[in-house]
Order: structure tokens, then C-alpha cells, then sequence
């Protein structure tokens, strides 16, 4: 659980760092007025989308039933029968 929360908590910083490095690298001389309300919450939609993503991604990959083959759902003799894996 620990390591999923890290992994959370570094897509959520990504944003933040990836601008950080950018405006060492361009040399910007005004850091105050490049933190701006504006380039934060930008940078905090950014972060939140990418947790998303990798909340997404990491409940479609995850690995419970390999080597099964999934079920729909379907109507068996007039019942209905829920999706499963064989």
C-alpha cells in the first residue's frame, strides 16, 4: 500500500518538477512572479489528472486472473447468469 502511495504522490509532484526544471534551465530571473497563483493551479489540474491516469491504468493491468478467460454475462434457461472467470 505504501508503495502505491508513493507512486501517487510522484505523479502528483511530476508537474510540479518538470516546471521547476524548466525554469532553471530557460535561467528565468523573475521565480517569484513564474510560481504565480495561476501556473500552481495549472500545475495542481496537471498533477491530478496524472494520478487519475495512473489510477485508471493500474486497475486495467492488474494481473488477479491470468490465464482465465472471462464470462458475460448471459441468460442460461431463463435465469440469469452473472459474468465470471473460467
Amino acid at each position: 500500500m505504501f508503495r502505491i502511495t508513493l507512486t501517487q504522490v510522484g505523479f502528483f509532484l511530476l508537474p510540479f518538477a518538470v516546471y521547476a526544471l524548466w525554469l532553471w534551465l530557460s535561467k528565468s530571473t523573475e521565480t517569484a512572479k513564474a510560481w504565480s497563483r495561476g501556473h500552481i493551479f495549472w500545475l495542481t489540474v496537471a498533477g491530478g489528472l496524472l494520478v487519475i491516469a495512473s489510477f485508471v491504468v493500474m486497475a486495467s493491468f492488474k494481473d488477479g486472473h491470468q490465464g482465465q478467460t472471462y464470462r458475460p454475462v448471459e441468460f442460461r434457461d431463463g435465469v440469469l447468469v452473472p459474468g465470471r472467470y473460467e
